[in-house]
């Protein structure tokens, strides 16, 4: 089950493997990637029409719900797939990022079906990995470099760029 920190990511089919929720949205035409969250789902779409796929993407949703089947099996932390990477003489400069990341920007990327992680921290840059709905959204790279950018910049002044991984 997915606790309120949680949130996993499936890039393709391959990747739903233990996740009978993941399985049966891939299995409908033109989605290419789900990513579950405590309380969402987020489902992104290649070829096809919204207008069209809505139905069935509600549908296989609903019959999940209905089948009682957890929406992951295992522990959630194996779909992650985050290494970080940091020098030991950074630790505090990092849990001061995480900190701003958790709850400043965070629930605002939330909001939009995504998330944001922590990848890494080197001379200055952050490195964050964008995921579900906000890796494909025209204006991450925005919110990235004018947002999150500045507000670590504020806070943290040994803070010179952030980059996506």
């Amino acid at each position: 089950m997915l606790g309120e920190a949680d949130a996993i990511e499936f890039r393709d089919q391959t990747e739903s493997e233990g996740s009978p929720l993941a399985a049966r949205l891939f299995d409908i035409d033109g989605v290419t990637g789900v990513f579950l969250g405590s309380d969402f789902i987020s489902v992104t779409k290649g070829d096809g029409e919204w207008q069209h796929m809505k139905p069935a993407i509600l549908g296989a949703i609903m019959e999940h719900y209905l089948s009682g089947e957890a929406m992951t099996e295992g522990d959630p932390a194996q779909y992650d797939g985050v290494n970080e990477s940091y020098a030991p003489e950074d630790e505090e400069t990092v849990k001061t990022i995480k900190e701003l990341l958790d709850t400043r920007v965070r629930p605002a990327v939330a909001q939009d079906g995504g998330d944001i992680t922590f990848q890494g921290y080197r001379d200055g840059v952050v490195y964050l990995h964008m995921r579900g709905a906000c890796a494909g959204c025209p204006s991450s790279t925005a919110t990235l470099r004018h947002g999150i950018e500045n507000l670590l910049r504020h806070f943290i002044p040994e803070v010179q760029e952030v980059r996506p991984t």
